[in-house]
């Protein structure tokens, strides 16, 4: 089992990277110029479907890569992460969101475009006020992702990561609040001068949404899978549930 500092570093990292491409990719498409918001936004989709895929199938093995305080929370709800564990996972993961909002932003330092014509400043407060609408979005974005990771993990999918993966980029090009389904990014996109910056007193909102959507799709998903995870299993390294009222494999799960 691998220690809880590795656990840390390794959801710090994959935090980092991918708040990092949320960003930096609707940067860049305006940075080279002649982009449309349409084209950065399924620019966007791509590059977070497919390095997030990257990087579950990279540190999942380390940490189950939650990258996000909302799927945390989650497991924390239905006993699957200790408390302690939870709250540590949480602040590294606020931190490592804080830290790839500062390396996106680093990559295109000075880099003038006609929509973004000041790249001069590291750290801006965004007044990017969102409609009470995408709230639901979040909502709506969360709770399926946090649906998907139970279903597949408690259902024994070889293919949790790229299931992951695909939703999220599928739900950026779909929902009316592009998908951020996840209170890191919100935090980390308060301090972007990029379009998916988010102003403070929306990102609130937008937290508490993603919140309430993770946490309603535990019990509601936790109604068709019903299962347990086996004994200090982490997400995405779990072969196969054991069923409430049943012991494990005779021959201890292997």
């Amino acid at each position: 089992m691998p220690s809880l500092k590795q656990n840390l570093l390794a959801e710090f990292l994959g935090t980092m990277f991918l708040v990092t491409v949320a960003i930096a990719s609707v940067i860049l498409p305006f940075a080279l110029d002649g982009s449309t918001v349409v084209l950065a936004v399924f620019i966007n989709a791509l590059a977070v479907a497919f390095v997030l895929f990257a990087l579950i199938e990279t540190f999942g093995s380390v940490s189950g890569a939650h990258f996000n305080p909302a799927v945390t929370l989650a497991l924390l709800a239905s006993k699957e992460i200790d408390k302690r564990k939870a709250a540590c996972y949480i602040g590294v993961q606020l931190a490592g969101g804080f830290l790839g909002m500062l390396v996106a932003h680093l990559m295109f330092l000075g880099t003038t475009s006609t929509f973004y014509p000041d790249t001069s400043t590291l750290i801006t407060i965004s007044s990017n006020v969102k409609l009470p609408a995408l709230y639901f979005a979040e909502f709506i974005g969360t709770f399926l992702l946090v649906g998907v990771i139970i279903g597949c993990v408690r259902g024994g999918s070889k293919h949790t990561g790229l299931s992951v993966a695909l939703v999220v980029g599928g739900m950026l090009v779909t929902t009316s609040s592009t998908m951020f389904a996840n209170p890191a990014v919100t935090f980390a996109r308060i301090f972007t001068y990029a379009i998916c910056g988010i102003a403070p007193e929306s990102a609130v909102f937008f937290i508490i949404a993603e919140i309430v959507g993770a946490i309603s799709a535990t019990y509601v998903f936790g109604i068709m899978f019903p299962s347990k995870l086996k004994e200090k299993c982490e997400p995405y390294d779990c072969k196969k549930p054991i069923v409430v009222g049943q012991g494990p494999p005779a021959n201890g799960g292997a």
